[in-house]
Order: C-alpha cells, then structure tokens, then sequence
C-alpha cells in the first residue's frame, strides 16, 4: 500500500461534471477529487480488505441481532416510542439495497481496523464508483481496481424494484450547499433507473402527507408507496412528522428500512468490542475514556464533527453532534502524513463487499477530505 504522485487529466473538470460530480473543488479552489496522487495495492492486499470486510458485516449482523433479542435498543439513544418499529423492520426484512461503507485504517501490514460504519446515509459513492474508474480507465488502462460497486448496486437496484402496482421509486435527499447528498441520491436514481425502475427525485422537504390516504404525496399531489432516501432515520425521528413516518410503514416501502438506526449508531462500536473482545478487526471501544491514546466520538456524529484525539497527537473538530452522548476508541496511527493519510471506504452492496474509495486528510478524516483514487498492482 503505497501512495504514487500521478499526472491530472487537462480536461479532468469537464469530464468528472460529465459524470455527474459538480462538486469536485473545495471553496479555497483546491480539489476534493484528486487525481494528483493514487494509492496503489497489490492483490493479496485487496483479498485482505475484501475478507476484513466482509468479516465485519458478520459481527454487525450479530451485534444487531443481540441488541434486538436483549432489548438494548435505548442504551443507543434510540426513542421509546420508534423501537418496536425497528424490531418489525428487523425481523421482516423489508426490500433493502442494504449498502454501506465501512470505514477503515491500515497501513498495507496485518488486519484493517474498523473506525465506523455509514450504514444509513454514506456519500462518497459516485466517486467510488464511476469517477475513480473512468480516471483508471484513462490514465492506467493497463491496471485494475478493485471496484464492482455500480454492477452491484444495479443488480441489487433490479432484485428489490418495488412490486408492479407500486407508484414511481421516489427518491429523496435535504437541499445543502454542497450538494452531496443531492449527487448521491441523484447516483441511486441512474443506478435504479438502469435496473428498470421509474424513478422521480424530490427534496426531503417536499414531501407532504395526506391525512386520508395516510401515506406520503410529492409535488404533483401523488401517493408516494417507495421512497430511497439520503437522509439520517435519527433526523427523521425527531421531526415534527415523526409520527406520520412510523404511519407509513405499513403501507411504504422505505429505503434503507428503519432499521439502519442501529447500524448507523457508533454506540454500537462498544457492543461490537463487548460481543468480540480482540477481534482483529476491532479497536477497543467503549462507552467511557479508556486509558492510553484515543479518539472520542459521537455516536451520532457526521462528517469528522465533534471528534477528539486524547493522549496522541492532539486534534479536535467542533459541530453539532454533542448533545447524544460518545464512545471512546483506541487511538490508531494512519499512515501518511500532514494532510496526506489515508481512510480507507470499503463499501458493500447486501453484505458481499464490492470496492473500496479513499479521502484523505489530516488525523482527523473531516468533510473537507479529498477523494483519492486507487490502483491495484503486482
């Protein structure tokens, strides 16, 4: 695992706007796509992160599982009055792409190490998926990647397409500056609309509801029956329509199902650590200080905010997200340096692992992260 300097394309704006990331360069004018570098991994490295991967997706499964059979789901900060929800959309497996991206730090050497999991609203994924591969295409044709990721999710899109009868799959994300979100949703819908799928995209804040009906309408006043959404379920449970969502359950199909509550949650970090104490792939992780060097996170934080580094380097980032309660992580090392190491984004599609993309930063991964492609080389 080793970084190389690489050459930008000259047209690398107008191609990368071609396929639908207009948000490529920060405000300062320096890139967040950038192809001034790549790193490079040989194959038996890419087995290491694909079985690593895929591992996790066991314990997360497990670790669910006991927090529903235990009745932990408070413990995770998780409303009273949502959970039987949750225990429904557990237990009945609703059509789900059930996509995330596992975020990981290694240095190339012994097993990958878990930082957190983006089980509900991860981003990055055009990136991952169609920006680093046209960049390889053009400027390493002779070389491999290790990326199936839109294959994955036009085949997963084409498994769970709603039932014939049901209206057009909406799909729907909050206005922001950036416009991430609205270039991820916008992905799923290509994705979707590839497999098949009528597709209509909507602003989260458009939806209305319809007393009658009880169901969701859009814009033209139609019932909504399945909705793809890039917005947290957490945020949804605290809104004021909180109650007409749980309303809806019976009749929508929401993607990712309520359930993504418990895996976008880092409270469940310190469960992981509890059920597989050593695990490889694990850092200790509980829900009070440990002692030595470590990191102290929200357990519903986004985007670097409101993180800690204690007892090692010393880093902090401010925001919004300290009001729900921290677990705190053994601190690991990332390789690289400055502004220069790497965050590894392993992303499955219903639990097979299917590629990875990589930000980097400085110690702490923030939104202000650039997007470096990869390579894979003998």
């Amino acid at each position: 695992m080793i970084r190389i300097a690489a050459t930008p394309r000259r047209d690398w704006r107008a191609r990368v706007e071609a396929l639908g990331l207009v948000w490529h360069t920060q405000a300062d004018g320096t890139p967040y796509w950038d192809e001034r570098a790549a790193w490079v991994f040989t194959p038996q490295q890419i087995e290491t992160l694909e079985a690593a991967t895929e591992e996790l997706h066991r314990l997360y499964l497990a670790a669910g599982q006991h927090v529903i059979e235990t009745g932990r789901l408070g413990e995770l900060g998780i409303p009273r009055f949502c959970q039987q929800a949750i225990i429904d959309a557990w237990d009945h497996e609703p059509r789900a792409l059930n996509h995330g991206r596992f975020d990981l730090g290694w240095t190339g050497e012994g097993p990958p190490k878990l930082f957190e999991y983006n089980a509900d609203t991860p981003t990055g994924l055009l990136e991952a998926a169609v920006i680093q591969w046209d960049w390889k295409e053009a400027v390493f044709p002779g070389h491999d990647q290790y990326n199936s990721i839109h294959d994955a999710l036009v085949a997963r899109w084409r498994e769970i397409a709603p039932p014939p009868g049901t209206s057009k799959l909406h799909l729907a994300a909050v206005r922001e500056a950036s416009g991430e979100d609205a270039v991820t949703i916008a992905y799923h819908a290509d994705c979707a609309a590839e497999a098949g799928i009528d597709t209509v995209l909507i602003d989260i804040e458009d939806l209305g509801w319809h007393p009658e009906w009880r169901c969701f309408v859009d814009l033209e006043g139609q019932p909504i029956n399945a909705i793809a959404k890039l917005y947290p379920w957490e945020w949804l449970m605290r809104d004021s329509f909180a109650p007409q969502v749980l309303d809806s359950l019976s009749a929508t199909l929401w993607m990712e199902p309520i359930w993504k509550m418990l895996w976008s949650n880092k409270a469940m970090l310190a469960i992981l650590w509890e059920l597989f104490p050593g695990h490889p792939n694990l850092l200790e992780t509980r829900r009070q200080p440990l002692a030595g060097a470590q990191v102290q996170k929200p357990i519903l934080g986004r985007e670097g905010a409101n993180i800690r580094i204690l007892g090692a380097e010393s880093a902090e980032t401010g925001g919004p997200y300290d009001d729900a309660g921290f677990v705190w992580q053994a601190h690991y090392p990332l390789p690289g340096h400055g502004n220069q190491r790497p965050v590894i984004g392993s992303w499955t599609v219903d639990g097979a692992a299917v590629g990875i993309g990589i930000r980097e930063d400085g110690p702490i991964t923030g939104n202000t992260a650039r997007f470096v492609p990869h390579l894979i080389m003998d």
